[in-house]
């Protein structure tokens, strides 16, 4: 048995210890599972009319502790107040689409295969989903899981990251307070070292992971040794085509808000700006003078756009792949310094010149860091945004819609691909990524049914009606 963990938040803004929390060990996880899994089994057979009248009252609590989890989540990993509340509101929302569409999306399909035979495809849960979630957006990644898992009519177990326990527990609570069964939505408090056992305990049925290519690696091989069920979306460094007949001021505006969502910190964030030559000047002076705009402030004054990094480990992490790019070539052209102050602060960069041998180029820089890239024309743009381990978000910025839908749709090698916006998650829209940055789908129809037994039923002498959805 794993000793007891003790989570120690840290207050990114000052550096200053925040509230303890006393974790589970792995027996209390593994009991933990199996109290979700016997929820399950009743929750299963609940019909849709109690899951959504549930899911839309897990809507109103989260609109209602709107500001107390806000706070929350700057406390624990410095998110500022506004962007808090936002993420709080499209929690809402997600809970609200998937309570209105879940009975839809799930119904029964029928299939005609003749010879008076009846067959039909439905839609089943599969048990109770484990998910290990990250820190950067608290309550939205574990939200955007529970939401189709539970209308489904899964159970859950929710492994959050160590640095947010206060967020895992509050997640917890409201789907307690929106009065779904008691356990069928549960918080672990435990280590990365627990979640292999987790994942072979016969009480779990599939996984969900966001994080790491790392943490990836490492969930995947545990499920594979299992054959459970898996779902990962990972890392990204997504490419933005800015092209030669791009509106430049329009474009480094789309720019910046792509690659500061969270302050950076975001799988979608978008990282390299790849810039058609004749428009490579222009498109650096336009990016530089729009990020420059962007100060730092304290996450819990109203009018702060950006605040601090998650940690000082984090932020002295990307000060790291900010001078090894500049060592090998890269020009810098604002910021890439570190404030002399408490807590974990970095201003918005932007590196110029950016290269293949670059950690700018090759890694991804989980912060406020763009880099710009140079491409010869449009097929040399395409060759560099795909010549990447990831795949997860793209864009292209273009005054032409005809050639940037086709640029998007046949081109870019990723799960994702927005034209003249930023990148973003939508409950409507499957969400996911391909190469390294993962496998499945989040969101949608496609999202709700990672989780289900997609099974065959052939009833012999049947009449061949349609039946009814259930």
């Amino acid at each position: 048995m794993a000793d007891r963990k003790r989570f120690q938040t840290v207050d990114p803004a000052t550096g200053e210890p925040g509230r303890a929390y006393d974790g589970h060990t792995r027996d209390e996880a593994l009991a933990i599972a199996a109290q979700a899994r016997e929820a399950f089994l009743a929750w299963r057979r609940t019909g849709f009319d109690e899951r959504r009248r549930l899911m839309r009252r897990a809507a109103e609590v989260l609109r209602a502790r709107r500001d107390e989890f806000a706070a929350l989540m700057t406390d624990e990993m410095g998110k500022t107040l506004t962007d808090g509340r936002a993420e709080i509101d499209k929690c809402a929302v997600h809970c609200e689409f998937f309570a209105d569409h879940a009975e839809a999306m799930l119904a029964r399909e029928p299939a005609e295969i003749g010879g008076g035979t009846r067959a039909f495809v439905t839609f089943n849960p599969l048990g109770v989903v484990l998910a290990v979630m990250p820190w950067n957006f608290p309550f939205w990644q574990a939200i955007r899981f529970a939401a189709p898992a539970l209308m489904a009519g899964n159970g859950a177990v929710l492994k959050h990251a160590s640095n947010v326990p206060g967020c895992a527990l509050a997640i917890e609570a409201l789907f307690r307070e929106a009065g779904f069964p008691e356990n069928l939505f549960r918080t672990v408090l435990v280590g990365s070292a627990d979640v292999a056992a987790l994942i072979e305990s016969r009480d779990v049925a599939a996984v969900t992971l966001t994080g790491s290519v790392a943490a990836g690696r490492s969930v995947a091989e545990a499920a594979g040794r299992a054959l459970k069920k898996v779902v990962l979306e990972l890392g990204g460094s997504d490419a933005y085509l800015v092209l030669e007949d791009a509106d430049i001021g329009a474009a480094a505006k789309v720019a910046a808000t792509a690659r500061m969502v969270n302050g950076g910190q975001s799988c979608i964030a978008g990282k390299r700006f790849i810039v058609v030559e004749e428009v490579a000047e222009a498109f650096e002076r336009a990016l530089a003078d729009e990020m420059r705009a962007i100060r730092f402030g304290d996450p819990r004054a109203e009018d702060t756009r950006f605040g601090p990094l998650v940690s000082v480990e984090a932020r002295d992490e990307i000060h790291r792949q900010v001078e090894t790019t500049l060592m090998r070539g890269g020009r810098l052209l604002v910021g890439g310094w570190v404030p002399d102050q408490p807590g974990a602060w970095y201003p918005p960069t932007v590196i110029a010149d950016v290269r293949p041998g670059q950690p700018a180029h090759d890694e991804e820089i989980f912060g406020p860091v763009a880099a710009i890239i140079r491409a010869r024309d449009e097929a040399d743009a395409i060759r560099i945004a795909n010549d990447s381990e990831f795949g997860l978000g793209s864009g292209v910025l273009t005054t032409d819609l005809a050639r940037g839908e086709r640029i998007a749709a046949e081109e870019l090698e990723a799960g994702l691909s927005f034209v003249n916006q930023n990148v973003r998650s939508d409950p409507r829209l499957p969400f996911g990524g391909v190469k390294h940055s993962g496998h499945g789908r989040e969101c949608g129809r496609y999202g709700l049914l990672e989780f289900v037994n997609i099974k065959t039923v052939v009833v012999a002498g049947a009449p061949s009606a349609e039946p009814a959805a259930g």
